[in-house]
């Protein structure tokens, strides 16, 4: 399958280091050393998960080559939803008329997006559908807590849009080699890893170094996995793309993997961890640089656990 079109939303207010000093006591350069985070986006009141969705596909619609009412099938990917009814696929559904299109809600954590990757290819292999509208948001801000010493300052905002058809639309749109998941419940501290309970915690993430040790395996695990399945090695890949949790993370798969800095792609530092959005962001934010036989892998990790990866070939 390829991919048509790509538009983000990213909220502009942007929250130092230097605020959680006053709400729970840490530093700067102690938040800094251990994550790699600068600054975060955070959504503003109306910048509802629903509202960043419409915009971002609003922002790609100028790259779409067929009507965007053509969309026969929309997947909403996130763990942080306003409403698991009356959900955003709906809402953006009905703001764009797609009146063709299934539309539902599925979440894996910060995996949920390649969940979608792989639902929508199976859609297309099965001949349920041709062209899919992929929306991957977090809104962790409606159920971080700031005063969480050990994650509240690590939360950012953002969404994208991915049009993807089952048969290529024009002669440069970037193909989806391969696309695999895992459901890693089993493994680790499983669900005590990182949870969100909606009414009473919020987002949490108690045991930060068994979600290190974890994401560090499976990001790396699968990227190798998923090349070696398809006839590469690391070695060709032009960008590599890990879902940005942590920086020390991205940069320690980076170094087991033997990817120099220059192609490892990253937004942490500037956004936070924007959780399942975060690497199909840094996909979309980099759209524009990348080149005809450009091989690029995307490698992801989430709370519960889960994992996955895919492969685009340009």
């Amino acid at each position: 399958m390829f991919i048509n079109a790509t538009g983000y939303y990213i909220p502009e207010k942007r929250v130092p280091n230097d605020y959680f000093l006053a709400v729970n006591g840490l530093t700067d350069e102690w938040i800094f050393q251990r994550t790699g985070i600068k600054t975060r986006a955070w959504a503003t009141e109306q910048e509802t998960i629903d509202y960043m969705c419409i915009e971002a596909v609003r922002k790609s619609i100028p790259q779409l080559p067929y009507d965007i009412s053509d969309v026969d099938l929309i997947v909403f990917a996130s763990y942080s939803p306003s409403d698991t009814v009356a959900t955003t696929a709906h809402i953006v559904q009905r703001e764009f008329r797609m009146t063709k299109a299934k539309a539902f809600f599925i979440s894996s954590a910060c995996s949920s997006a390649m969940n979608a990757i792989e639902i929508i290819q199976l859609f297309f292999a099965g001949g349920k559908a041709s062209k899919a509208l992929l929306l991957s948001a977090d809104r962790n801000t409606s159920y971080y807590n700031p005063q969480d010493p050990k994650a509240g300052h690590l939360w950012g905002d953002a969404a994208t849009a991915f049009f993807f058809s089952k048969e290529r639309m024009s002669g440069s749109e970037p193909r989806v080699v391969d696309v695999t998941t895992l459901g890693l419940g089993h493994v680790g501290k499983g669900r005590e890893g990182v949870y969100l309970d909606p009414k009473k915690e919020g987002i949490q993430m108690h045991n930060g170094k068994d979600v290190f040790t974890q994401a560090c395996t499976y990001i790396a695990g699968c990227a190798e996995e998923i090349t070696r399945q398809n006839g590469y090695s690391i070695s060709d890949l032009t960008y590599f793309i890990a879902h940005q949790a942590n920086m020390r993370i991205v940069s320690h798969v980076a170094e087991q993997l033997g990817i120099p800095e220059e192609k490892s792609l990253t937004n942490i530092s500037e956004l936070g961890n924007t959780g399942s959005v975060s690497s199909m962001l840094i996909f979309a934010q980099n759209y524009s640089r990348f080149r005809a036989n450009n091989l690029i892998c995307i490698s992801v990790f989430g709370g519960g656990y889960s994992a996955g990866a895919c492969l685009i070939k340009f």
